[in-house]
């Protein structure tokens, strides 16, 4: 089926409007359902995309209501018995998940994938930030609005090269054929999923098993699962100080992180981050040997990382003085939390460091409250919020008080209601604040800003 027409279920979301502006992009009719009206979403439908916020069959436009020329898109954070989703199987449909639909495009181009539990979402955008300061190019779909461009979606029709984000959630993506990827972590997550440790591993085995041959795969150093590349893939290493991608002389000092590329597609001395927090070199290195892998050249490499300014919520700064720094940061993992902190202790030597934590699921919370208590006592405060539920119903005994009760005795510690948020920074005179986490606590950044902007002035 060649189709005319895409509709989208839950079309609002990060991974799914990327898709949206794709098939925009090629002239299709384009509508769908969201649950709720967003900024993106209003975005989307000033580029042309018909969507509405009531899961009603009657709402769908008659463009996308016959079989042979509406192609249906769907995420899986959809409930099962959701009503247009109902109405599109019992009138025979065809219905693809976005992963199966991303997986198309890697058949059809060259796809440079980053897989892994964290950093995901910063190294795909740093991949596609230097292909496209580069004299290659690329298409781009991403988790996460870029700073540089202010979209998740890039689009370049002469380029063979599509850059996207593999998502391990629902076992997406074993549904790509990459022609090179990079692994960056397979720390344990989404066991509401999988179940155990060994099956998040053995899910990350078969991705590595799908790369095309005559593709390369990237891990970095020291992960726990085995790898199992096809015949014909060529499979190297990186990680900050080892591997066949790596850096040296790292420099660090005055709010700048600088550092020499070593890789055996050439080095490149004097790179210097864009966005300064070390954990940047990781996806630093790793970026910039897939783009290297596209064809990159040193000094474009050189200047394009320079020229990276991030993403949003992916250590996002607000307000940055010898006063006050603000900044969120998507961190909803115990171990991409403790990385966070870590980063900001070493860019922010001797400075007080607080954290506003909401954590993510019910499920993610009753699996890891230990290792989340753990991470955030690395912080000098902690601020700890209900549970932000997504797609999950409430769990008997698991709150944020199983977090809270096992943070160190010797942090600050506080469990508040988000709604008592602004008046806490109001109230105090915060050094470093981080607001850490992947819910709706985002929503507050903006009054945040107002308010510690106010007390400089």
């Amino acid at each position: 089926m060649k189709p005319t027409a895409i509709y989208f279920i839950g079309a609002g979301g990060i991974g799914m409007s990327a898709l949206v502006r794709y098939f925009l992009s090629h002239g299709l009719t384009v509508a769908g359902y969201d649950r709720t009206e967003t900024p993106l979403t209003r975005e989307l439908a000033h580029e042309g995309a018909r969507i509405h916020y009531e899961d009603n069959p009657a709402l769908i436009p008659e463009a996308c209501r016959t079989k042979d020329t509406t192609l249906v898109v769907y995420t899986p954070a959809i409930p099962a018995d959701h009503s247009e989703k109902a109405w599109f199987i019992n009138h025979g449909f065809t219905l693809l998940k976005r992963a199966e639909v991303l997986g198309r495009l890697t058949r059809e181009m060259k796809g440079l994938c980053v897989a892994g539990t964290h950093g995901k979402t910063t190294t795909s955008a740093m991949v596609a930030h230097l292909l496209h300061e580069s004299h290659i190019g690329c298409n781009a779909f991403l988790g996460g609005i870029t700073k540089n461009y202010g979209t998740n979606y890039l689009l370049d029709k002469a380029s063979p090269y599509v850059v996207i984000e593999a998502d391990e959630f629902d076992r997406s993506f074993h549904h790509l054929r990459p022609y090179a990827t990079v692994v960056t972590s397979t720390d344990a997550d989404h066991l509401d999923i999988y179940g155990t440790e060994q099956a998040y591993l053995e899910s990350f085995s078969h991705y590595t098993s799908l790369v095309q041959p005559g593709g390369t795969l990237i891990l970095h150093t020291g992960l726990k699962m085995q790898a199992a590349p096809q015949i014909g893939v060529t499979t190297l290493t990186y990680s900050r100080t080892q591997g066949d991608f790596h850096a040296e002389r790292i420099r660090i000092g005055e709010g700048r992180i600088r550092f020499d590329y070593k890789s055996p597609l050439g080095n490149v001395d004097d790179v210097e981050l864009g966005v300064p927090v070390s954990i940047n070199i990781d996806n630093g290195i790793a970026a910039m040997a897939l783009a290297q892998i596209a064809g990159a050249t040193p000094e474009e490499l050189r200047h394009a990382m320079a020229s990276f300014s991030g993403v949003d919520r992916r250590f996002d700064f607000k307000i940055r003085n010898e006063q006050h720094v603000l900044l969120s940061d998507y961190a909803h993992h115990p171990q991409e939390i403790a990385a966070s902190i870590r980063s900001l202790k070493e860019v922010f030597n001797n400075r007080r460091i607080t954290g506003i934590f909401q954590p993510h699921l019910y499920t993610r919370t009753r699996d890891f409250y230990q290792d989340f208590a753990q991470s955030l006592s690395l912080l000098d405060e902690v601020i700890l919020t209900e549970i932000y539920p997504a797609r999950e119903r409430p769990i008997n005994g698991v709150t944020s008080a199983l977090i809270y009760d096992r943070i160190k005795p010797d942090v600050k510690k506080r469990l508040v209601s988000k709604a008592e948020l602004p008046e806490i920074v109001k109230a105090e005179d915060f050094d470093v604040l981080v607001v850490l986490g992947a819910g709706d606590v985002e929503d507050y950044m903006p009054r945040f800003t107002e308010i510690i902007n106010a007390k400089k002035a």
